[in-house]
């Protein structure tokens, strides 16, 4: 049987690496199980050139000009190109790692393409969501998240043969981030280190943040809602520091089914590299005789603010979770770069959606307006702020 061909975009980042991982642990398990085809990154030239050398692609797409010189000089006989969305071509999986809104052209192209998407880039279908909806049914065309919340959801679902019909909600868990229980006085002063520290999972700056402010688990509810369709009013957050339970479905009879597993993103980039199958690696297992207690509990809206800022655009709809998206981006940024403090990031937000258009986007291109409109009255906000 031919191998599994997979594009990684984003590959240097943390999705990335570890899809390496997984391939390799699978490729070792059954040898010739998955070959990766393609690689992309926005600048990171020396890491992309090391991985190209371990897996041979046939393609590279780097963004930035000096780094592809770089890339193409050292990777004889390898096709380097600019667009990140080039990598799509040659693969039958494409894992979405990309952070941000970059990752949208990415999205598009795999599912116009009808090929499997492994989508860790959240901010493409939320900001995108009613031009990627239609291109879901394109036939051949599979959008896996790789999320472990909405992995974990897509799994607990699969149990109903009737989902459609028997869901009563869906329950995202939130780890808490690194400021659990603190007060908003108590996170005044908070600092990039401290922000970055993130009690369980490994990720990224940006996303990392995004976690400690519970603006991740607001945007990961307008993504379960675009994923599965489910009305705002039914997809709860719930608290849970252990992150062993990563999401629950509960039924209409009162069942709940949850997934749980350890913190290991290896999982779910495995569900969505096998699916339908599941993989024979077995990442995140549990050792029930050491597993002591499972806490749940209501996150503390008042202090994490953005958490309400995502229902609230996901609500409004139109082109605002792409504002919101875009505003955090930016104030993300700010925030890692010095120039905005932890708890005013949620303020930013707050001045951008109150200046927002009531637009609704129509093409990709009306998106990406949306996105550099948000992205203006973010940075105009945040000049303000330092005069």
């Amino acid at each position: 049987m031919s191998p599994t061909r997979v594009a990684i975009a984003g590959s240097t980042g943390s999705i990335g690496t570890q899809t390496f991982e997984v391939i390799e642990a699978e490729n070792a398990r059954v040898p010739g199980s998955y070959e990766i085809v393609a690689l992309a990154v926005g600048s990171s030239s020396a890491a992309v050139i090391e991985q190209a050398r371990r897996c041979s692609p046939r393609l590279v797409a780097v963004v930035d000009e000096s780094a592809r010189r770089e890339v193409a000089a050292a990777l004889a006989g390898v096709e380097v190109v600019a667009e990140l969305a080039a990598v799509v071509g040659p693969a039958d999986v494409v894992v979405n790692g990309v952070v941000g809104f970059a990752g949208l052209a990415v999205t598009i192209e795999t599912l116009r393409a009808g090929k499997r998407l492994a989508l860790a880039n959240k901010e493409s279908l939320i900001a995108a969501g009613p031009i990627v909806q239609p291109l879901r049914s394109v036939p051949g065309a599979e959008l896996v998240p790789v999320d472990s919340e909405h992995c974990a959801l897509h799994q607990c679902l699969r149990s109903s043969v009737a989902a459609d019909r028997e869901v009563a909600r869906l329950l995202l868990t939130a780890s808490g981030g690194p400021f659990r229980g603190r007060t908003a006085a108590d996170l005044a002063g908070v600092t990039v280190a401290a922000a970055l520290a993130h009690p369980t999972w490994s990720m990224g700056p940006k996303i990392t943040v995004d976690s400690s402010t519970l603006m991740n688990k607001g945007l990961e509810v307008i993504e379960a809602h675009e994923l599965y369709g489910t009305p705002y009013d039914d997809i709860d957050v719930v608290v849970h520091p252990q992150s062993i339970v990563h999401s629950m479905v509960e039924f209409t009879d009162g069942s709940t089914v949850a997934q749980l597993s350890l913190p290991d993103m290896r999982l779910p980039i495995g569900y969505a590299l096998g699916y339908p199958d599941r993989i024979g690696s077995p990442f995140g297992r549990i050792d029930w005789t050491a597993l002591e207690r499972l806490d749940f509990e209501a996150p503390d809206r008042a202090t994490f603010r953005c958490l309400d800022l995502a229902y609230d655009a996901g609500r409004c709809g139109g082109t605002a979770p792409a504002w919101l998206s875009a505003a955090n981006e930016v104030a993300v940024d700010a925030f890692l770069a010095g120039n905005l403090r932890w708890n005013e990031i949620p303020d930013v937000c707050v001045g951008v959606l109150a200046m927002h258009d009531g637009a609704t986007p129509h093409t990709v291109d009306d998106v990406i307006d949306a996105d550099a409109q948000a992205r203006r009255i973010a940075r105009d906000l945040l000049s303000k702020r330092s005069t």
